[in-house]
């Protein structure tokens, strides 16, 4: 219901809980809220003192609407719904549309599957999350790959298989597409995999350490070293990963302030395993309040997501008691609220504030301008979330002679410098740019899914659609999925800021404005991987180059090329000597006299 003139209708409203949303004279809904009382929380807004966000709310209120809710608790919900959905100018605004990921296991399938799954959870599969990003479930799959070489390939892959692949070779699966595995092991490790994700990592040690005895006295000292060494990651892992010594789901969210800006930091710990954090920005009009914050963060942020039976956070939310109320009516169990906590609970507390306090720091930085590029590529490329790591290949020669590759890697922070890498490309026809690529992603990504680097969320190639099917083919026989390809091509007369992007998929070229925040992020990536490349072949061009012709030939060491060198008078009398004139020198054979003669005159530049 509406009322045009707000301050002379207020009888109108009933005193009933519900929802209020202030218009401006455009129909802009300005700011949304609850009330227990809707006639006593509106008519309070023209009849006390204000604080000067309020005041500038008031001054342009037109019209209010407000929908009548049972209770207090549905009055909450509805009212998170409502910011999230219309933005409010003058309230908190959380920007988090996406859903979160999990690993999904296929317990139905002969050979179960593991993989990265986001949507409904449904179908019988056994679900273990949810994580805070692609990258958490990425960084656990690869982690599981190492200890129980469960499947993790397409159900297509599997089935269509003669011989085993990449994957089988470099120990990261057993290979059940082909018969190298009984069903009774794969089941083993199968049921390893689930109690690792469920927080029973002691009954897997216990049980992986009984087999070891076991094998160790039938003498099968192989199989007793893998065990092991998998109790020994799984020792390290407990170290690293476990918040507690119980099992538990529980969340922490913690809210700082600072320079105008609020960051709200969120852990989540499952089966009391610390399964990563997320960060978050809230636009936060001026004046909030910490615990009003953290009130409307929590409100929005749970109105669509699991919620676990604990939230641990700081500081205590305004209407708390409420907050917990409706928590409790959705989920149908009772969740609690905790900010006054002790001993363990409360130095994890003390962690999140202190990631709060670093991001936000870090956000006030000169990081602010990559940032907003980085959230305007999100938006271009339709990404679910903001890519946690990016890659980008170029390849560099002149005239096909000594090509390399070049590897640069961005992160939300910008290049990360330490992990850049080139390839010397080796082997290929002088001048494929096709084959050379193909060559440094089978040699990047086979290191990858050993897990000696992390998988980026984000690939881009310098190129178009040639170049993006040459990537596609790559990652296909490496069996790598969950990366988004994007090839990046110079424009139809090749002027810098007319390039194109192809995102893999597309038929169409994804064509952004010049001045385009995410285009600037792409080109700069994209201009750093061709520098990285182009100062790599130079090196590696400048080398060969100044290389004797004398280091190459077999059989003629450091003293004999001296010797050669110093009697015929350098280089240039060498070049002009006969084959006679090099035999005569001591050490050097008639035939190894041939050989130099022929190596250094195929070698001249002038013939």
């Amino acid at each position: 219901m509406a009322i045009s003139d707000p301050r002379g209708s207020l009888k109108q409203i009933p005193p009933r809980p519900g929802v209020y949303r202030m218009l401006d004279e455009s129909g802009t809904v300005l700011y949304v809220g609850k009330a227990k009382d809707l006639k006593r929380r509106v008519a309070s807004y023209f009849s006390r003192a204000l604080n000067r966000r309020l005041q500038a709310v008031v001054a342009q209120v037109a019209d209010i609407e407000f929908t009548v809710t049972r209770t207090e608790g549905e009055a909450l919900l509805l009212e998170s719904n409502l910011i999230k959905s219309l933005q409010p100018r003058y309230n908190v605004l959380l920007r988090d549309d996406k859903s979160y990921p999990y690993i999904r296991l296929t317990v139905r399938d002969g050979f179960p599957r593991l993989a990265f799954y986001r949507g409904p959870r449904k179908g019988g599969d056994r679900f273990f999350g949810p994580y805070p990003s692609a990258w958490a479930v990425r960084e656990t799959m690869q982690l599981l790959q190492k200890l129980f070489p469960v499947r993790q390939c397409e159900d297509s892959f599997f089935r269509n298989r003669s011989r085993p692949c990449l994957q089988y070779q470099i120990k990261r699966c057993s290979g059940p597409c082909v018969g190298l595995v009984t069903a009774e092991d794969y089941a083993d490790d199968v049921d390893h995999t689930i109690k690792f994700l469920e927080g029973r990592t002691d009954e897997v040690v216990e049980e992986l350490a009984e087999r070891m005895e076991q094998v160790s006295e039938s003498l099968a000292f192989e199989r007793a070293a893998v065990l092991r060494d998998q109790i020994a990651t799984l020792r390290r892992i407990q170290q690293r990963q476990f918040v507690s010594g119980k099992g538990g789901d529980l969340d922490l969210v913690a809210c700082v302030q600072e320079g105008g800006l609020a960051c709200v930091q969120v852990f989540f710990i499952r089966s009391g395993r610390n399964l990563g954090n997320k960060t978050f920005f809230p636009k936060t009009p001026e004046g909030v309040e910490r615990s009003a914050v953290i009130a409307a963060f929590l409100a929005q942020f749970y109105a669509d997501k699991e919620i676990p039976p604990q939230i641990l956070v700081s500081p205590d939310p305004e209407d708390k008691d409420l907050l917990e109320s409706a928590f409790s009516e959705r989920s149908g169990r009772r969740v609690a609220l905790k900010a006054r906590v002790r001993s363990e609970r409360a130095r994890w507390l003390e962690m999140a504030r202190g990631n709060a306090t670093l991001a936000l720091r870090s956000r006030l930085g000169s990081q602010a301008g990559y940032t907003q590029r980085l959230e305007a590529l999100r938006e271009a490329l339709a990404l679910e979330e903001l890519p946690e790591r990016m890659e980008c290949f170029d390849v560099s020669h002149t005239g096909g002679e000594r090509a390399v590759a070049s590897c640069v890697v961005f992160d939300r922070e910008g290049p990360c410098k330490s992990h850049y890498r080139r390839f010397n490309i080796e082997g290929v026809t002088p001048g494929d740019d096709y084959a050379a690529m193909h060559q440094a992603l089978i040699r990047r990504y086979t290191r990858i899914k050993q897990g000696e680097y992390p998988r980026p969320d984000l690939l881009f190639i310098d190129g178009g659609r040639g170049q993006l099917g040459t990537v596609q083919e790559a990652l296909r026989e490496l069996a790598v999925s969950g990366v988004t390809l994007v090839g990046v091509a110079k424009g139809p007369d090749r002027r810098p800021g007319t390039e194109q992007l192809w995102p893999a998929g597309r038929s169409t070229a994804l064509i952004l404005p010049a001045d385009s925040p995410a285009m600037h992020l792409v080109l700069q990536i994209r201009d750093e991987a061709h520098r990285f490349a182009v100062i790599g072949h130079r090196r590696r061009r400048a080398k060969a180059r100044t290389r004797s012709v004398l280091e190459e030939i077999p059989g003629l060491g450091p003293k004999r090329r001296q010797r050669l060198l110093r009697q015929l008078g350098g280089l240039q009398g060498l070049a002009r000597a006969a084959v006679e004139d090099i035999a005569r020198i001591e050490g050097i054979s008639h035939a190894l006299a041939q050989r130099i003669y022929g190596a250094f005159h195929q070698s001249r530049p002038d013939t």
